[in-house]
Parts: C-alpha cells; sequence; structure tokens
C-alpha cells in the first residue's frame, strides 16, 4: 500500500463575501473564493504578479462563524484538502470543479469594520465540522 497526502496551505484576500447555506440535514456550509497573489521576475527582470483565484467550501459550526466575521477584501489562512469532481449540469454537459475543502481557517488582518460589524472575530483556527457534499446538492 502507497501513502498518499493531500493537503493545501494558502493566504490570500476573499473575493466576496461568504455564501452560507444548510444541508437538508441542517449542516451548515459556506462558499468563497479567494485570491491568492505571486510575484516573480520575468526573463527580463521585470516584476510580475500572477493572482490565483481559489474556491474554498467549509461545513459546520466553522462555516457559521467564516459567514458571520468574513467580508470581501478580509485576508485569511486556509489549510484544507484538494477536491476535485465533475457533474452533469441542467445542459447535459459535464462540468468538473476544483476546490479547497478547508478544515483549518484563520481569520488575519483585515480592511476596517463598519460600525455594524462585529468588533472581535476569533484568531485561532477551528476545528471543521466537515462533511461531505450531498449529491443531491450542485456546487456553484
Amino acid at each position: 500500500m502507497s501513502a498518499s497526502l493531500n493537503r493545501v496551505i494558502l493566504i490570500g484576500n476573499l473575493t466576496a463575501d461568504p455564501e452560507l447555506r444548510y444541508t437538508p440535514g441542517g449542516t451548515a456550509r459556506v462558499r468563497f473564493s479567494i485570491a491568492v497573489n505571486r510575484q516573480h521576475k520575468d526573463a527580463s527582470g521585470k516584476v510580475q504578479e500572477e493572482v490565483t483565484f481559489v474556491p474554498i467550501v467549509v461545513w459546520g459550526t466553522q462555516a457559521e462563524n467564516c459567514a458571520n466575521y468574513l467580508r470581501k477584501g478580509r485576508s485569511i489562512a486556509v489549510e484544507g484538502r484538494l477536491r476535485i469532481d465533475s457533474f452533469e449540469n441542467a445542459d447535459g454537459e459535464r462540468v468538473r470543479i476544483t476546490e479547497v475543502v478547508a478544515s483549518n481557517v484563520q481569520f488575519l488582518g483585515g480592511p476596517q469594520r463598519a460600525a455594524d460589524e462585529p468588533t472581535v472575530a476569533p484568531e485561532a483556527p477551528i476545528a471543521s465540522d466537515e462533511a461531505p457534499l450531498p449529491e443531491e446538492e450542485v456546487p456553484f
């Protein structure tokens, strides 16, 4: 039996506010994307910036915390596993998705909060209540 490893660690900024939904069984699930920036020099020595947009899914209590405290532009660290799946859309076409299923989300520095937003957010990783994606649920 060979060993395998599926682990992803990313730091980036949210591209939009998280979208919170619940499974028919009542499990919270939140989805959002982060922008991960990479700077490098090209052959001429000019600095280039590359941005990768990564879809993230978070389950359970941690998903509810993300929905309550995260907003577009907020910097976060995500640890999880890469998930690649495919499904048939309404047009009968096969669609392939790639996303990171988070096991830990750490809230980092971010933009100033509006007056009506909470002033305290958890800074430490929260254990995941990870659940499998129900077959009847179509990813975004």
